[in-house]
């Protein structure tokens, strides 16, 4: 990399030289590339949409207990102490999920990035 900035050092158009890191390319070899490609295609179907509606539940309940109980943290050491951790924030979870139901409050709608929606207006 050094070798390159002593080379923009001496040109003569500096000033419109990118200032963004590389970037890298990855080529991936033929079978690994096909693979992937097949996976993309049954992610498009029916039948993944299907299977993936529960795991966006569950993909909510993780974040939940992340962003809200701190559970990717464990305050103990060992197994025995962290998994108790753990069954303690599934209830908290699903006792704060009994309040707010009881409460009334709707359930938040899933965040759209900037990105999507700069599509959806388009």
């Amino acid at each position: 990399m050094a070798q390159f900035r002593s080379f923009c050092l001496n040109i003569k158009l500096k000033e419109h030289c990118t200032k963004a890191p590389r970037r890298a390319i990855s080529v991936r070899v033929k079978e690994h590339h096909q693979a992937l490609q097949e996976a993309r295609a049954r992610q498009k179907g029916a039948e993944f949409r299907k299977k993936y509606r529960s795991r966006s539940g569950i993909e909510g309940t993780i974040s939940q207990g992340v962003r809200a109980f701190g559970l990717r943290r464990s305050r103990y050491r060992g197994m025995e102490k962290t998994h108790l951790q753990h069954l303690v924030t599934a209830a908290v979870i699903n006792l704060v999920r009994t309040l707010a139901w009881l409460d009334g409050k709707p359930l938040a709608k899933t965040r759209t990035s900037k990105f999507a929606a700069l599509a959806l207006v388009a």
